[in-house]
């Protein structure tokens, strides 16, 4: 090659090279293992729609999911060596590295908190007077008992005083309040604007003052120490392409409501158009890891009765920041909103 040329494509090949995201280090399957069976209507769904728009290929790494019901599946199979990856509630991974699980980390949260709100029957017309009507909860003692209980102490009220009803999942909850059976109960937005009938309804509790009451961190990606010896270029790539698409997602909500549109395309449209706008702050667009977020929520956890007479574990014993730090390396940080302190 003529000296000449060589000058002019050297400084193509270093753009290039500057412009082109690093590449896994593995062509070899990475399972992320999910809870649900569809794309679900809350920021959780970038893992499923990274997917299908191409994010974790364009990164190059070849991401396939695993798809179970609930967490202790989800915690199943990736002691089982069923996944490399998987979205678990951060009560369930520290109830199973406090059982011997010692070497899982939570490394990332692509849905920091589900948007949860309280719903009830138009006769409650504030929080006071729930003192008691029916409330309807999972079970006595369940997570989202305890959160609800912290969301009302929050707000002046008590869930104690309520006569609580164990109904089971969310959406058996939210049949129960249409059909007057309960009197409130939490639920996500989404299950909310889903609701065929709501006029004998009303939400009580938002999801912005429910968050604000209880700002913890719900669920968590979580990676056995293994794969992170292992595999560390992979689990970063992961992460980049679940940053991409949460940013993606936070300056157009378009685009989340198109890719969903797709992906559910019974989903009424008008549903995923105004769901959009309530997750305007929802995105994990830094990886959703907050020690401070961590650690509240692991302090909160450690008072609720499923962790009664446990020691609360340092931070470092079940997160490890590094894969999503290593992701922030090459996408910078985006700021004012999901804090990336450490």
């Amino acid at each position: 090659m003529p000296m000449l040329l060589k000058m002019l494509c050297a400084p193509l090949v270093l753009i290039g090279l500057l412009t082109t995201p690093a590449l896994a280090q593995s062509d070899a399957p990475f399972r992320l293992i999910v809870t649900h069976l569809e794309p679900p209507l809350v920021p959780n769904s970038v893992m499923d729609l990274a997917v299908s728009l191409g994010y974790f290929a364009r990164e190059g790494v070849n991401v396939e999911l695993v798809r179970v019901q609930q967490t202790p599946s989800a915690l199943a199979a990736l002691q089982s060596g069923d996944g490399e990856m998987a979205n678990v509630g951060v009560d369930a991974l520290l109830q199973a590295i406090a059982a011997g699980a010692s070497d899982l980390r939570a490394v990332a949260s692509p849905n920091k908190s589900l948007p949860f709100l309280i719903a009830a029957q138009n006769a409650i017309g504030s929080v006071d007077e729930l003192a008691g009507a029916r409330f309807g909860v999972g079970r006595v003692g369940s997570l989202d008992h305890s959160l609800s209980g912290l969301v009302l102490e929050t707000l002046g009220a008590d869930i104690e005083a309520t006569q609580l009803v164990a109904l089971g999942q969310p959406n058996v909850r939210a049949q129960a309040l249409m059909a007057g059976q309960i009197d409130a109960t939490t639920m996500s937005i989404g299950t909310w604007i889903s609701l065929p009938e709501t006029d004998t309804l009303h939400v009580l509790v938002d999801q912005d003052a429910y968050y604000a009451a209880a700002p913890l961190i719900n669920k968590v990606n979580a990676v056995p120490g293994a794969v992170l010896r292992e595999r560390p270029d992979d689990v970063a790539a992961v992460l980049r392409a679940l940053i991409r698409i949460s940013r993606d997602f936070a300056a157009d909500p378009d685009l989340w409501v198109n890719a969903m549109a797709a992906a559910l395309p019974d989903t009424d449209r008008g549903v995923l158009e105004n769901l959009a706008p309530d997750f305007a702050s929802s995105w994990s667009v830094n990886g959703g890891m907050s020690a401070a977020a961590l650690g509240y929520t692991a302090s909160w956890l450690y008072g609720t009765a499923d962790f009664a007479g446990s020691a609360m574990p340092p931070l470092e014993s079940w997160v490890d920041f590094g894969p999503v730090d290593a992701a922030l390396a090459s996408l910078g940080v985006t700021q004012n909103q999901d804090p990336a302190d450490r």
